[in-house]
């Protein structure tokens, strides 16, 4: 009587499908048995040897039989008790404001100022209304008190921006409000943070403000053309969208906006008709505003009254554009593919390998806090790699597009994306595609142009990528026989934006070497201009009257480096080419690379313009040395192919003047928190923030510093952007290197690494952990079920 066997405990080694009937099945611990010549002189151990083999390849084809269609078992998450072990709530003097927070100050406000505060959703240009409600970080030396000396947790403040529209003297107005969460005190904060008043032309555009452009060029622009938007543009009153140009004018105080139109229907950035109307929307009183310029297939008119009557006496020269399908036609979205089998998938046999606990991610070297500014998106604070601080700060700042056209809307186009809200507008995302299925997600708060507290869900995603590359690996075949090498894998944080037609995603990487990378992929539609005369000089035809227009993208990141501690030096290694003579052949020169060294001592040296050579190894060096003598340093490295910064002759141009340099480094100051400001998007004129201002050849050496980076690419559109750009070739980004400040690469000590040698079999567990994939990896992950919630809390743009 044979044992039973019990299906469950056997283990295949290879289960593989070929074809549609054939099934190759190899159980583990099978073996190929082969008989030569001679077979029939066995004796009778041999015999005895064979048939228990063979009753051994039995029992495991009659359990492949059984378990056939049994499926593995589910991945079981490991205990991550280390892991939260590590986290602590002093990570919260960096945390993003709670609803209750948001809901607190707005009451103390509305109780507490004296005047009447309209709700932002609904105010006119003449009312008072809260348009943002963030937190306010203490200083840095406040927090470095609390975090590494035991000193007195800072007090929790709130930062309130305040529209005065409804004054004699209107403004805007910053307060900071506090202690949280039970307010008693405001302060007006403006003037000395930006040294004078806020005039109120510079306040950014509310979505109410856009909502009554829209009905004031509906219901009284258009109606006084209703031939020529009929006749030529099949319009009906209804199938017109809009898209906001930025700046509005020429000058301080103007607030004139080019409104660009396209045929409302899925994906309507690709859709121009041709038509674009200059609003002069700068008077508080909606009655006021009038259309002040027309333009229409390369002529300009005063206003759509002459447009309408120089068409109907034949003098206006007309191309008709067929009104586009609902669904967009080829700017649609919508796949040409039906799906098949499902797209690879990542996951983690043993759940993650790290911990989000508020706002906090810890894993086995790594910890940082994280959060969103509802203008610049997102910031990272107090960066550690095993234990050690490298990192006090790491922000996105602001991104700016710069377009051409011959049309007056591309052309005066300079996008200032921290003005309309890099933050506010980051949506939820979606599992397996913006983000790994099953990675972490965390959901966002807002306050803007509300008096209640958004949230965004599921609108940060956190989860461990396997890159697919080694990180390091060397094979031997010289002297001895060995192989070593360690799987690349990162912790990423990543957001995704959505400002109008471009999507943004924003990820922050973090290797097992102790390298930081901070990343941004460009996708989402191109915006467009109407093709007509000259267009082909200012990018490529992609419709039948739709020219993607050339555009520049820059991106600009805050890194404030505390290199082994806060006090750094700035210092550049690079190379240079020597002539020498052969020492054993002094008649022979040779050309030898030698290395060269500069400490770069003050601010002027340290600012390094766009298109410059600078020395290819640049680091913050800190006063301590590694085990060789070295001083201990982050290199900082750039990728990047960015366009031609604005001439410096433009009138605009010290509003985006960080734009200027690929790097610069200046002395922290708690007076130059951001390089740029939202106010400078609608009067660039007088900019507010003016970074070029941070530099002045102040010294450098053994200060607390801050890196102020540049990266970006040149656009310009094509065929194959239609109907979105892809991320492939539009990513790029900032390194932090260690430099030195390690005895050797940190990532040996990393447990995933492998190394076996001719000597051992590879194939068994305790020398090569890979080889137990089968057994520790073979699981199907556990997925939650799909949800979306981005159809929610939409704003207004």
């Amino acid at each position: 009587m044979f044992p039973v066997l019990n299906p469950s405990s056997c283990s295949l080694n290879r289960l593989r499908a070929a074809g549609n009937s054939t099934l190759e099945v190899t159980p583990e611990g099978s073996h190929s048995l082969l008989c030569l010549c001679g077979c029939s002189n066995m004796n009778l151990k041999t015999v005895l040897i064979l048939l228990v083999l063979a009753l051994a390849t039995i029992f495991a084809l009659v359990c492949v039989l059984l378990t056939r269609g049994v499926k593995p078992a589910s991945c079981e998450p490991q205990t991550l008790s280390t892991l939260q072990g590590n986290h602590s709530d002093q990570s919260l003097v960096f945390a993003d404001l709670t609803p209750e927070e948001m809901v607190q100050v707005v009451r103390y406000l509305q109780s507490s100022l004296g005047v009447p505060l309209v709700d932002a959703y609904n105010a006119n240009p003449s009312d008072n209304c809260i348009y943002y409600i963030d937190v306010q970080l203490p200083t840095k030396a406040e927090v470095l008190g609390f975090l590494d000396r035991g000193g007195k947790r800072p007090s929790r403040q709130a930062l309130a921006v305040v529209y005065f529209g409804n004054q004699p003297d209107p403004n805007v107005t910053e307060y900071v409000v506090g202690p949280l969460p039970t307010p008693t005190t405001h302060q007006d904060i403006t003037v000395q943070k930006y040294g004078g008043k806020l005039p109120y032309h510079r306040r950014p555009v509310l979505g109410k403000e856009y909502e009554q452009i829209e009905i004031f060029l509906r219901k009284e622009a258009f109606s006084t053309a209703p031939t020529f938007l009929s006749q030529v543009l099949d319009y009906d009153g209804t199938n017109f969208a809009s898209l906001t140009s930025a700046p509005r004018g020429f000058q301080s105080g103007d607030r004139n906006t080019w409104f660009i139109l396209f045929h409302n229907v899925s994906g309507f950035f690709l859709h121009p008709v041709g038509l674009e109307v200059l609003v002069d929307h700068s008077s508080l009183d909606v009655s006021q505003w009038r259309v002040s310029k027309v333009f229409f297939n390369g002529q300009y008119y005063g206003d759509l009254v002459q447009l309408e009557r120089e068409f109907k006496q034949g003098h206006v020269k007309v191309d008709p554009v067929k009104r586009a399908p609902p669904d967009g036609g080829f700017s649609s979205m919508q796949p040409r593919a039906a799906p098949r089998a499902p797209f690879p998938l990542q996951y983690e046999p043993h759940g993650p390998r790290y911990s989000v606990q508020n706002n906090q991610v810890v894993s086995r070297a790594w910890s940082f806090a994280f959060g969103v500014n509802v203008n610049t998106g997102m910031r990272l604070f107090d960066i550690r790699f095993k234990g050690e601080r490298i990192v006090y700060e790491i922000s996105v700042q602001d991104a700016i597009s710069v377009y051409g056209s011959n049309c007056p809307g591309g052309m005066s186009t300079r996008y200032m994306d921290g003005s309309f809200g890099i933050g506010r507008f980051t949506y939820p995302l979606v599992r397996g595609v913006d983000c790994p299925y099953s990675a972490t997600y965390v959901d966002t708060c807002y306050l803007i142009e509300t008096q209640t507290p958004e949230k965004h869900k599921n609108s940060i995603c956190i989860f461990e990528e396997n890159t697919g590359s080694p990180l390091r690996r060397h094979y031997s075949n010289l002297q001895s026989l060995y192989y070593g090498g360690l799987t690349n894998s990162a912790l990423v944080l990543r957001s995704i934006a959505t400002l109008g037609n471009y999507d943004y995603v924003w990820d922050f990487l973090f290797y097992e070497n102790g390298a930081i990378e901070a990343k941004v992929h460009a996708t989402g539609y191109m915006t467009s201009s109407f093709l007509y005369g000259d267009g082909l000089d200012y990018g490529n035809k992609v419709g039948d009257h739709t020219l993607g227009t050339i555009h520049t993208h820059s991106i600009h990141y805050k890194v404030d480096l505390d290199v082994g501690g806060t006090y750094n030096t700035l210092v550049a290694h690079d190379m240079a080419f020597e002539s020498v003579q052969a020492p054993w052949s002094p008649e022979h020169q040779i050309q030898r690379p030698r290395l060269t060294k500069t400490v770069l001592d003050t601010e002027d040296k340290a600012a390094f313009r766009l298109h410059s050579n600078m020395p290819r190894y640049i680091y913050f060096a800190a006063n301590s040395e590694n085990k060789w003598g070295h001083q201990r340093g982050y290199r900082i490295q750039i990728v990047s192919f960015t366009g031609e910064h604005l001439p410096e002759t433009s009138l605009m141009e010290r509003a985006i003047s960080w734009g200027r340099y690929k790097l610069a480094v200046t002395k922290r100051k708690e007076e130059e928190p951001t390089s740029s400001s939202i106010y400078n998007q609608n009067d660039p004129w007088t900019p507010t923030v003016a970074f070029a201002d941070f530099i002045n050849n102040e010294s450098i050496v053994t200060e607390d510093l801050v890196a102020w980076i540049t990266t970006g690419f040149l656009h310009i559109p094509h065929a194959e952007d239609i109907p979105n750009t892809v991320t492939v070739g539009n990513g790029v980004s900032i390194l932090l290197r260690p430099y030195n400040y390690y005895d050797t690469d940190p990532s040996i000590y990393s447990p995933d690494g492998v190394f076996f040698s001719s000597e051992q079999d590879s194939s068994v567990c305790e020398v090569n952990h890979i080889a137990c994939l089968s057994k520790t990896a073979s699981c199907l992950p556990v997925l939650p079920p799909f949800t979306y919630d981005g159809f929610q809390n939409l704003t207004r743009l």
